[in-house]
């Protein structure tokens, strides 16, 4: 079936990032597969993360259908777009359904995006995965795909304005290499080395980042680790779940 609405979002989202004059850094776009199933994992630190994790796989000429909470597809602008886009509705409280359109969707050579977090890192550290990614490509037999972002928060994130005007931010983003998602490994097991892949990617993104805060009022968006001001995980937390 043609794909009549996700190209041209593709090329609206493409011209507001050339309005905005974001600086993009993407390597690894060689390892998202020509064709068949995957699983897109990433860490999740923005409100439009999965556009750039979209915009990643675009050099293999791929569209990545992402599981997103169901909120967003009852928007009145939002949801029809979603819809259309063949992204995936997550229920919190009923997630089997979902579950299974994912994996009808890999199993018929989609690449399917996930964020294992679950939910945006206040910290901009990585928290723990959720095991549905890694059951998703066991159970499909299909590759899970690591990637990370890095500066994304700077444009949108929980807690924060909006700062959509023409920044200049730069944009990092790395690609790892596929990983087999044996059925015979513990998905908890497997988890962890996603994990950790991830973390390296993250790592490998925020060293190659090109600018540093330019004063004590712009050390929000880097983790307290690196010696920001971002909250440190256990107080991020605390923020989450007071809200």
């Amino acid at each position: 079936m043609a794909e009549l609405v996700y190209p041209p979002v593709i090329g609206i989202a493409r011209t507001m990032f050339k309005t905005l004059d974001l600086r993009f850094d993407i390597k690894g776009t060689e390892n998202v597969p020509r064709r068949g199933g995957a699983v897109l994992v990433s860490n999740h630190i923005g409100y439009l993360d999965f556009i750039f994790c979209g915009l990643a796989a675009r050099p293999a000429k791929r569209l990545v259908r992402f599981m997103a909470k169901e909120s967003v597809f009852r928007h009145k602008v939002s949801g029809p777009l979603m819809r259309a886009m063949k992204h995936i509705p997550v229920d919190r409280a009923a997630g089997m359904e979902a579950y299974k359109h994912a994996l009808k969707a890999l199993r018929s050579g989609e690449i399917i995006g996930v964020f294992p977090e679950a939910t945006i890192s206040e910290s901009f550290t990585l928290k723990n995965f959720k095991s549905g990614a890694v059951r998703l490509a066991q159970e499909a037999g299909v590759p899970l795909l690591p990637m990370a972002l890095w500066g994304t928060q700077r444009l949108w994130t929980k807690g924060h304005k909006r700062a959509l005007g023409r920044h200049h931010f730069p944009i990092t983003m790395r690609v790892g290499e596929p990983m087999a998602a044996d059925p015979a490994e513990p998905s908890d097991t497997l988890t962890e080395r996603l994990r950790g892949r991830v973390q390296e990617l993250l790592e490998a993104a925020q060293r190659a980042y090109p600018v540093r805060p330019k004063g004590p009022d712009d050390t929000w968006w880097v983790p307290a680790h690196l010696g920001g001001t971002a909250p440190a995980p256990a107080e991020a937390l605390t923020l989450n779940r007071r809200r």
